[in-house]
């Protein structure tokens, strides 16, 4: 801090603001800090799970449908730690969001195994799931959100609803999920567990690809309107 001329005051006395010591709200936050926050460390217990069940998949159901089901059930959790101790970030964003597509296209792979006449169609939808979220969020943080999830409802009444209502979005998702594992669970025959409950999730499912589509689209066309722009100034 300057000294005013004229007061006579030292530049360094406890008079002055910059003798202050900084309070505790504004110590410096580190990477390890960043890590090791509590949505992270949920974070980190979900790939764990998620990896345990892979190891599972192919002689032991049950223990699979646990471990990917804590992993999947987490996913609620970390956010609302993000939100209640305002530990959001960037890296926590991206690993879950890596999580949860990794999560699902391993478990898609697998299916692909045991159900090798449809290995298109889970081709298909592996690519079509990366695709639409990583384009996605590569257009809205591009068009200067802070993150893939405000989405307006002018650019989509379906992605709004879907990313802007949590618990919307937390039942898709999960329906979608249980699709999956229920098909996983009808090749080991499970009936209620398996073959019911693929059929009473598929139209969620269903719903969850058409979102993908619309997302797809959507990110598309921010993407080429923003190089339409810059190509026109």
């Amino acid at each position: 801090m300057s000294n005013p001329k004229g007061l006579g005051v030292p530049v360094n006395t406890p008079s002055t603001t910059s003798s202050k010591k900084p309070s505790a709200s504004h110590a410096k936050v580190t990477a390890r800090d960043i890590f090791l926050y509590i949505p992270n460390l949920i974070g980190y217990v979900r790939v764990v799970t998620a990896i345990l069940s892979f190891v599972c998949m192919k002689n032991h159901p049950v223990y699979t449908l646990v471990l990917y089901g804590i992993s999947g059930f987490l996913d609620a959790f970390d956010g609302w730690a993000a939100r209640k101790y305002n530990q959001g970030t960037r890296f926590g964003a991206v690993l879950d969001m890596v999580t949860d597509r990794c999560a699902t296209s391993s478990f898609i792979a697998y299916l692909s195994l045991i159900y090798p006449n449809y290995t298109i169609a889970w081709q298909v939808l592996i690519s079509l799931d990366l695709a639409s979220h990583y384009i996605h969020m590569y257009a809205m943080l591009s068009n200067g959100s802070t993150s893939h999830k405000n989405v307006d409802s002018k650019q989509s009444k379906i992605l709004s609803l879907y990313y802007t209502n949590r618990k919307f979005l937390f039942f898709v998702c999960l329906v979608n999920e249980l699709f999956y594992v229920a098909l996983y669970l009808h090749y080991y025959n499970f009936f209620w567990l398996g073959t019911v409950l693929a059929w009473l999730s598929a139209p969620i499912w269903f719903f969850k690809q058409f979102a993908n589509v619309i997302q797809l689209q959507g990110a598309a066309l921010i993407l080429a309107n923003m190089d339409a722009e810059e190509k026109s100034k």
